[in-house]
């Protein structure tokens, strides 16, 4: 008999003439009704190794036999085609040859069986070969040996023989089998059935050529398969085989079906192509999003010149009174008024009684932060990034309930340090190959060394009072309940020799034609790679290339880094280790953790001793998780120092230095160091108090609410003394809470647009946005009122301190009491006073300003592509998400791809598919509803790498030749319903051999999910992604998945008695990271809007419904946000859940930058726009600067040297960003902004006896801070008459002092800023004589 083949190769026919038949002698008669053998004779004394016993057949040259009784039923079972009638029937086999037959196809057809028109062709072919009654007219027996049999009978055994198709029959047989998929390997059935060359490079010609290759452990003889050109003989009465090949889209019968749609493209209906990507927008040859941007800012730009100019001709000068106020500025001036005296009245009070304020202060939030010992830090990345109620998140809950959490992933992957070359191997058998300098058996046998390693390795478990090994915590799919070392799934290139070393050292001599070579593992790699489900070689080693664990070894899982599918070639060898993966409450979750930390800690061994020649990268699944928490604490130290200097810089910069002799009193240490314990207080208290509310809280919020509260804190504490340092005449207590009444307003027009900012953020779906939000605004409510309670008492007792000449910090010495000689050092103040100022509300600047204001947001939004991003690695956060020292980044380096690879994807029907397994089995045969593919989805989209791979068309038999080797029905029919969950459980547990290849143990076993009483929960189908490497592609993954699915899910409704909920749902272990890029961009901007639109209703509120004021401070602040993501697209800053939480962050920060110098705008009472918003700018505008700007600056850069990516990128970069942005903004285009469209000269508050100028005219105020009658030994009243020499004292005109203009118009003259450096000297000079 001949058994068909499906699993080695070898290359014939290359020496050979096609067509061209051999002498003639062993079969003479070519002849319609002759045989040319016929029975069995023994085995084959030249194979020494077969998988599956058979027998040749004996040569006989003599006319067909007729078939009767049990040989004629068989043959009308198994070569239906060959029956002509029962007495007219004539065949060249016996009844024991068309048995093992019959067994032979049973076996071919548990891979062809999914398409029926394939299967009965392949089984055709063998059918005629062995059967056929003109056996002799296409068949040429080669070679013979002679036996003889236990009887002393003679016999002539055939042992090779030609035999003749047409090209056109066996092309039809081919095409008919190319497509038909092998869902338990995820490949198709013909990589199995075309040796090296696998399903891609496999021809008609190769394919038969494996057919007959005796020595790929199956075929029982050789078989030279001959292919005549079409419309040719072969001469020698010889007539190839030129019977009818079934098409796959063909059924056999008017009851059955065609190959399905998944295994046969010619049976797919006409699909609409899919629309192709659309072409870049282009208007002409430019860039048509730039060609936009261009145009918006030109018309924006001509609306505001045309503004301009119309308001130039409308000018008069003349002197106006003060306008009738309306109502609306009547109620803003009485709120004002009403919140200044409470502020007045509070800080007088805390300023009276300090000390009880500061414990009652310092008591609350030590008892809130105590709220902290309760706290719960995420580091799940999971429950950081994925909402509880989000989609992703309910499958991945039912999925782990139904089959357990996802598989967990080990991986070692080495690479050549030293670039080794590679070298040229010549196979005596399968020709020359180049491979890599990895591929060498010296790096496969350190390999073996470490694999040896781990497979040993073991960690006591002190709690469980045992060792745990590998064999209790790896994924064992053939032996799940009781498995050994041998059983775990390791996936390397040494399992190819199944991780012996003997078998990796075999050398054997071959002899093909008339070559003689060696064969080594060169050759049985070369074999493995393309032809992995071989159990055995076409060498003289005949080695398997199945894993020591049973299954398969495919090359793109075990090789990396290789050009095409040239794997010999590969740069990188991956070892992957599958465990099982339990829920955190169960036990055997530590043991897993402890294992995987007990492999890391062999790996790093390994790794320190090959550092010189191997470059070793390696991963555990808690790598992230422990990489993250490493680099965090490493980066402790940076961190700390950031706020170091941020902390130093604080407390030098509140102080003003007089003179030397007073440096120690004047100091500010002591107070800025309070300052910012009420910063941390306030960080502390929000974050126990949230604990003590149950929410969780994470490492990201600690780096970053710290920085957002500082930055919004720092600015309120510079404000508050520098405007207390300003201010003279009266009483301590008077003083406190007056210069409190001035700046308090501004204080909580922040504090409150920022709280209220957050808590709508909070309304994100994000885990971790959500908390960062109730975190941020929490601890900015806490900052103001203990800034109000404690900062102030702070402040009371400090100058208590300074009014006595005590020294700073150590206040129980000093010196003795007089008064400041002067008003101390400043740069920044005279340097918006006389520079900055006057050149940027210049005439002719301020249109430059607000033409490149209004142009750099256009540009920077054709760069900033809103493109959720993340990076090339297999981080959740991307490249940015890892450590860049870490163990496992450098391993995408020499793949090119995710160190995971190739991922599978689930697809999950809850419940038992429609209508049981009548329902399910669309895809068995080929329904034109075939839901379980991925046909319709464009060929671009990142699915279907591999073929669905789905348990219901293994299980439900279609043909009764499946069931040929085992017990099941006895009919061509599909199963009822009590026989289908009668037999299932049998099929899940079966074990899968070359007898049943069938079984489901291993591929499907855990597939379906049961109760008790074995009702079907659940189940899911398998498919493969393609290759993935950015999130953009990570992204488009899921979304063609979903897509996919709702399309199945629609198909399966529609068949009868479906419940109309029944869904189906894609599921695989990244979607639940990667669902936030579905939304986050639209989540953002939602998110970023609710943000402005309180910061908005509060400034129109707070600044006495000044709508102007209001809207300029949200066109800044949207500028702000504009700009910086423009930059971040322009400087690589991925956008995602952390960039959003930064952006939100910027709006508080921006909040800082913007609403103080609105504030001081909106209650000037100077005469001009111009003259309000110079007054704003040099008010408000050094503050600004040394509050936020320069608070900011140095912990940011000190970030820069952290080693985590995540935070150089989202916390230096980001943060770097946003602060300049803000700062550019504040204190370029805000002001120049506000003295265009800020509210009018007349709507202000007025003071009696203000006459104002509508422009061009000098100015005669009333003081804006009455002085008040200095009492008897009050110092700070001659330290006002000093000011009032040097500087710009009260009743003097803006910007008088220090050698400045007398005024500030728009009609003054450009100022050279070559000339503006004349004053800088005598300014100075001013300054070190008044410090003497």
């Amino acid at each position: 008999s001949f058994q068909p083949s499906f699993t080695g190769h070898m290359l014939w026919g290359t020496l050979r003439h096609p067509g061209v038949p051999a002498a003639p002698e062993l079969t003479p008669i070519h002849r319609a009704g002759y045989c040319a053998f016929y029975d069995e004779c023994g085995r084959n004394p030249e194979v020494n190794v077969s998988l599956v016993s058979s027998n040749v057949p004996c040569l006989y040259n003599q006319p067909a036999r007729l078939a009767t009784g049990a040989l004629l039923q068989l043959l009308r079972s198994v070569c239906p085609e060959l029956v002509r009638g029962d007495n007219d029937t004539r065949v060249c086999c016996t009844l024991r040859q068309l048995t093992a037959l019959q067994v032979s196809v049973a076996l071919s057809g548990t891979v062809l069986a999914r398409c029926p028109s394939c299967s009965r062709n392949f089984a055709n072919l063998y059918c005629n070969n062995i059967c056929s009654p003109d056996q002799s007219l296409f068949t040429n027996v080669t070679r013979i040996v002679n036996r003889t049999t236990v009887l002393g009978v003679q016999q002539e055994a055939v042992v090779e023989y030609q035999c003749f198709y047409s090209q056109r029959y066996a092309d039809a047989a081919f095409d008919s089998c190319k497509g038909v998929r092998l869902p338990a390997t995820g490949g198709y059935a013909i990589d199995t059935m075309c040796g090296i060359y696998g399903a891609r490079l496999c021809t008609t010609q190769r394919w038969l050529d494996f057919q007959g290759d005796k020595n790929n452990g199956l075929a029982p003889l050789q078989i030279d398969f001959q292919l005549v050109p079409n419309g040719t003989q072969p001469g020698d009465g010889i007539e190839p085989l030129d019977e009818r090949a079934w098409g796959c889209n063909e059924a056999l019968s008017s009851d059955q079906q065609p190959c399905s749609c998944q295994d046969c493209a010619e049976s797919c209906p006409p699909v609409p192509a899919p629309p192709s990507p659309a072409p870049p927008f282009r208007l002409g040859a430019a860039d048509g999003a730039l060609v936009i941007c261009a145009m918006l800012f030109g018309f924006f730009a001509l609306v505001f010149l045309t503004a301009l100019m119309c308001r130039g001709k409308k000018k008069k000068k003349k002197a106006v009174l003060a306008p009738r106020r309306g109502c609306a500025v009547r109620l803003g001036t009485c709120s004002h008024r009403f919140l200044a005296g409470i502020f007045r009245r509070w800080g007088t009070l805390v300023a009276g009684h300090p000390l009880p304020v500061l414990v009652v202060a310092a008591v609350v939030a030590a008892g809130l932060s105590a709220g902290m010992a309760t706290l719960r830090l995420t580091t799940d990345p999971v429950e950081l990034w994925s909402a509880p109620g989000s989609q992703a998140r309910q499958e991945k809950a039912f999925y782990d309930e139904h089959f357990g959490p996802f598989l967990r992933t080990c991986q070692v992957i080495v690479t050549a340090r030293d670039q080794r070359p590679g070298a040229t191997y010549d196979s005596v058998v399968l020709g020359a190959k180049n491979f890599s300098g990895v591929l060498s058996a010296e790096v496969l046998q350190v390999l073996l060394e470490l694999q040896d390693q781990l497979t040993g390795a073991s960690v006591w478990m002190q709690e469980e009072g045992r060792e745990v090994t590998l064999q209790d915590v790896c994924y064992a799919p053939l032996n799940p309940s009781g498995p050994s070392l041998a059983d775990c799934c390791i996936n390397s290139v040494t399992q190819y020799f199944q991780n012996n070393r003997t078998r990796l050292a075999m050398v054997a001599t071959q002899t093909v034609g008339k070559e003689t070579g060696t064969v080594d593992w060169h050759d049985h790699l070369i074999y493995c790679v393309n032809s992995p489900l071989s159990f055995k070689d076409i060498t003289s080693l005949e080695l398997s290339c199945m894993a020591e664990y049973g299954g398969p070894v495919f090359p793109y899982i075990a090789l990396g880094g290789y050009p095409d599918s040239e794997y010999t070639q590969a740069e990188a060898l991956i070892i992957t280790y599958s465990l099982n993966n339990f829920p955190r409450s169960d036990p055997r979750h530590k043991w897993v953790l402890s294992w995987e930390q007990r492999f890391l800690e062999v790996v790093r061994d390994f790794q320190r001793n090959h550092s010189q020649n191997l470059s070793i990268s390696f991963m555990a699944e808690r790598s992230l998780e422990d990489e993250i928490n490493r680099t965090t604490g490493e980066d402790i130290p940076v961190f700390a120092v950031s706020y170091l200097v941020v902390f130093a810089y604080i407390a030098l910069a509140l102080g003003e230095y007089t003179a030397w002799r007073r440096v120690l009193v004047e100091s500010k240490v002591t107070l800025a160091l309070g300052g910012i314990a009420v910063v941390l207080g306030a960080v502390f208290a929000s974050m126990g108090f949230l604990a003590l509310l149950g929410l969780p809280s994470s490492l990201i919020i600690l780096e970053v609410v710290p920085f957002l509260v500082l930055a919004v804190g720092a600015d309120n504490i510079f404000i508050f003394v520098q405007e207390y340092q300003r201010e003279v005449g009266e009483t301590r207590e008077q003083h406190i809470g007056r210069v409190l009444a001035q700046v308090a307003p501004s204080m909580l027009l922040c504090s409150l647009s920022e709280v209220i900012c957050f808590l709508l953020g909070a309304l994100s779906s994000m885990p971790a946005v959500r908390t960062f939000a109730l975190t941020a605004s929490v601890a900015i409510a806490f900052d103001f009122l203990l800034q109000m309670s404690g900062f102030v008492a702070l402040l009371a007792l400090d100058a208590r301190r300074q009014e006595a000449a005590r020294f700073d910090i150590c206040c129980c010495c000093g010196t003795e009491k007089e008064g400041p000689t002067g008003p101390g050092l400043r740069v920044l103040r005279p340097f918006l006073s006389h520079f900055y100022t006057p050149l940027l509300l210049h005439r002719l600047i301020r249109p430059l300003v607000v033409s490149g204001e209004l142009g750099f947001p256009l540009r920077t939004c054709d760069g900033a592509h809103w493109v959720p991003t993340t990076g090339p690695t297999g981080c959740p956060l991307g490249a940015t998400g890892c450590p860049l020292d870490s163990h496992w980044v450098p391993a995408a380096v020499p793949l090119g791809r995710p160190p995971r690879g190739v991922l599978g994807v689930y697809w999950v029907p809850p419940g038992c598919p429609p209508q049981g397994p009548s329902g399910a089995c669309h895809g068995a045969t080929g329904c034109p509803l075939f839901p379980w593919g991925v046909h319709g989805v464009p060929a671009a989209a990142p699915l279907g790498a591999y073929p669905a791979s789905h348990w219901v068309p293994m299980a439900v038999p279609t043909d009764d030749i499946s069931c040929a080797l085992g017990q099941c029905l006895n009919a061509t029919r599909r199963p009822t319903v009590e026989e289908f969950e009668r037999f299932l459980p049998w099929f899940l547990h079966d074990l899968p051999t070359l007898q049943c290849a069938k079984g489901g143990l291993g591929a499907y076993d855990t597939a379906v999910s049961m109760d008790a009483n074995g009702t079907i929960m659940a189940s899911r189908f398998m498919a493969y992604q393609r290759p993935l490497r950015t999130s953009q592609e990570y992204t488009a993954a899921l979304r063609a998945a979903r897509a996919l699915a709702e399309n199945i899910t629609g198909t399966l409704r529609q068949v009868p008695g479906t419940d109309p909920d029944f869904r189906v749902f894609p599921y695989t272990v990244t979607y639940v990271y990667y669902e936030q890029y579905l939304t986050v961009v639209g989540e953002g901007l939602f998110t970023l809007v609710l943000c402005l639109v309180p910061t908005f209703l509060v400034s129109f509120v707070l600044l006495g419904m000044d709508l102007r004021s209001s809207v300029a401070t949200l066109i800044t602040i949207t500028m702000i946000l504009l700009d910086t993501v423009g930059i971040m697209a322009l400087w690589d800053i991925p956008y995602n859940a952390v960039a959003l939480i930064n952006l939100v962050a910027a709006v508080g920060i921006s909040v800082e930058f913007v609403s103080h110098l609105t504030c001081a705008f909106a209650h000037s009472t100077k005469p001009t726009h111009v003259e309000r918003a110079a007054e704003a700018t040099i008010t408000m505008g050094s503050k600004v600067v040394a509050g936020v700007a320069m608070t900011n600056l140095p912990g940011i850069v000190v970030l820069a040297f952290a080693k985590a990516q995540l935070i150089q990128i989202f916390f230096f970069r980001l943060n770097l960003i946003i602060t300049l942005a803000g700062l550019a903004h504040g204190l370029v285009f805000l002001p120049v902004l506000l003295s265009y469209m800020g509210k009018a000269p007349g709507d202000g508050a007025v003071t009696p006896g203000d006459t104002r100028v509508v422009e061009g005219t000098a100015t005669a105020l009333t003081p804006l801070f009455p002085r008040r009658t200095q009492s008897p030994g009050d110092t700070r009243g001659q330290q006002g008459q000093r000011r009032a020499r040097h500087g710009a004292g009260p009743g003097q005109p803006l910007l008088r002092g220090l050698g400045a203009p007398a005024a500030l118009s728009p009609h003054h003259p450009p100022l050279c800023p070559i000339l503006l450096l004349l004053f800088i000297p005598r300014s100075y000079l001013n300054w070190f004589s008044q410090s003497q």
